[in-house]
């Protein structure tokens, strides 16, 4: 059974980040631009939701959901945890050696996935060792994470694989190179795992791609006594990155979102012109909203005091040390109004980036009213739609076999009440 979502996102003026899913509807036949068009048509209007009220629509990068946004007249943009799926798939495909190594350890791993007794065995070999039982990680082809997580099985059970294979048979083997390979791979794929969980978490703006692209940009030209065996992967990964992401800083949503957001400002942007023409995008929104009419001359700004947080992994590092290298714009006190506000914003330090910006805005929205209207709804869109991809995940669990007649309709209303279960029933039930 196809099925199409509908979830919605917003800040409410608590500045709580809300979202509900409204409908899940079948997708019958062909799943053409026109059809994802009238489909998202037919959904607004059932919700009387008019599309002059919606921001964005986040979609995966397909052709036909692309085409289907312009044809429904809906601003869209694509899933940032998709594009990192893409950008790593290519990086993995790249060097011939590493996609042989990782073929072979797909073997290892369906070699225990398909024999109980080949598993039981290796239990076996994990509890003499003094290493907790654990199942390898089989990759998932649509989840490159998955693929890193297989490896990182694969390492952790190097030594209980290496006892298996000198009392038993094993399909293939990775040689003592292949196993430097496929570490050296975690090392470099790493700062895309973070990122990606980063991305898809609930909380997660698209506020935060510019950063993320920024920081894995300066990671992957980096140049380490590691890259021995891997150089072409990695290249692979920068180019890509630079690709697919190669018009995220003219996006007025992911700029102004992340000029509004006190983690970043304008400090991660790739330099000083796009860093200007986003605080113009914001400039312009911000006085089309308020009707006014300001000479906002943006000034030079002085040097700033680097900051310092504790860095907690490579990619802390990175977000740190672009962060203590720009400087915030300095507030020409002549100004008033709504560019004084982003002026006096933009001068004042950044947060850590473990508080809440919506927090923050709570906090200063006295203080700028004018920039706190903007950040409700520049904030208020995720930048991946794994929201929508876990509401199929549930309805997966809910419509099998052996609940055929389980329609669409009765799916939504089940997923509402498991939902809402703990708001309806009283705390003794």
């Amino acid at each position: 059974m196809s099925l199409l979502s509908l979830t919605v996102q917003w800040i409410d003026d608590n500045f709580s980040l809300r979202h509900a899913t409204l409908q899940a509807k079948p997708f019958r036949g062909s799943h053409t631009s026109k059809a994802i068009a009238d489909a998202f048509d037919g959904m607004l209007q059932t919700w009387c939701i008019p599309k002059t009220s919606v921001h964005v629509v986040l979609r995966d990068n397909a052709r036909n959901m692309i085409k289907g946004m312009n044809d429904a007249g809906l601003p869209s943009l694509p899933c940032a945890a998709h594009t990192l799926q893409l950008v790593v798939h290519e990086g993995l495909l790249s060097q011939r050696s590493v996609a042989d190594a990782l073929a072979i350890g797909r073997k290892i791993v369906g070699h225990f996935k398909h024999s109980p007794l080949a598993y039981s065995c290796l239990e076996d070999i994990q509890l003499e060792i003094g290493q907790p039982a654990k199942r390898l990680q089989q990759d998932v082809q649509t989840r490159w994470n998955s693929t890193f997580y297989m490896i990182q099985s694969l390492i952790e059970q190097k030594r209980a694989l290496g006892v298996f294979v000198s009392e038993h048979e094993l399909p293939d083997n990775l040689t003592a190179h292949q196993w430097a390979l496929l570490e050296k791979v975690v090392t470099v794929l790493g700062p895309f795992e973070e990122l990606t969980r980063k991305v898809s978490s609930s909380e997660a703006m698209a506020a935060d791609v510019i950063p993320a692209v920024t920081v894995l940009q300066r990671f992957l030209s980096r140049e380490t006594d590691d890259d021995h065996g891997i150089k072409t992967m990695k290249g692979t990964l920068a180019a890509a990155v630079r690709r697919r992401f190669s018009d995220v800083e003219e996006q007025p949503l992911y700029s102004i979102a992340t000029l509004l957001d006190p983690r970043y400002k304008n400090l991660f942007f790739s330099n000083t012109n796009t860093a200007a023409n986003a605080k113009e995008m914001l400039m312009r929104e911000l006085l089309r909203s308020s009707g006014e009419e300001e000479n906002h001359d943006l000034h030079e700004p002085p040097a700033r005091k680097p900051r310092r947080d504790q860095a907690s992994s490579s990619l802390d590092s990175i977000f740190d040390e672009i962060a203590d290298e720009q400087a915030p714009v300095s507030l020409n006190r002549a100004q008033v109004g709504s560019t004084a506000q982003l002026e006096t914003y933009l001068g004042e330090t950044t947060i850590s980036r473990e508080d809440k910006p919506l927090q923050y805005w709570a906090v200063n929205k006295v203080r700028f009213p004018t920039l706190a209207k903007m950040a409700s709804r520049y904030l208020s869109a995720p930048c991946s739609s794994v929201d929508s991809e876990r509401l199929f995940s549930s309805v997966s669990h809910i419509v099998n076999e052996d609940r055929n007649r389980i329609t669409a309709d009765h799916a939504e209303m089940i997923l509402f009440i498991k939902k809402n279960l703990p708001l309806i029933l009283p705390k003794s039930t």
